[in-house]
């Protein structure tokens, strides 16, 4: 049986190359420095600012206002503004209550937000996290 030799490299910035290829093999989680917390390289959005993107993508599809949007859900223009800003976590609740007055499912909105998440990510040409065994 043959040795294998080892050909990693350690480069400056923490990261190590492979003398072998032109491959960079990024820490699946970097830790900061003394906090144990891990550091993020690249802000990931938050699931309340993909889906509050997706009510209001929806709400201007239909040309409609705020307050009206709003009233229909049963809730204040100035939540609904939150929501769409992703400033607030909508309850299960809430999230029928403004998919209701957009003509939509709850099931309807959330999977048209996580379409949308994903093929943004995908076309964001930002760090893909891969494992090797």
């Amino acid at each position: 049986m043959s040795e294998r030799t080892d050909t990693t490299q350690s480069s400056p910035a923490g990261t190590s190359t492979d003398s072998m290829s032109d491959a960079t093999v990024v820490p699946l989680h970097p830790r900061g420095r003394g906090t144990g917390t891990p550091q993020r390289t690249v802000p990931d959005r938050l699931w309340r600012e993909v889906l509050g993107e997706e009510i209001r993508r929806h709400r201007t599809a239909r040309k409609e206002r705020l307050r009206d949007t709003a009233a229909r859900a049963g809730i204040s223009p100035q939540y609904l503004s939150e929501l769409e800003r992703g400033m607030k976590d909508p309850s299960s609740e809430m999230l029928e209550a403004v998919a209701g007055a957009l003509g939509k499912s709850s099931f309807e909105l959330t999977r048209s937000a996580v379409r949308g998440w994903g093929a943004a990510a995908a076309g964001s040409g930002g760090t893909v996290l891969m494992c090797a065994a």
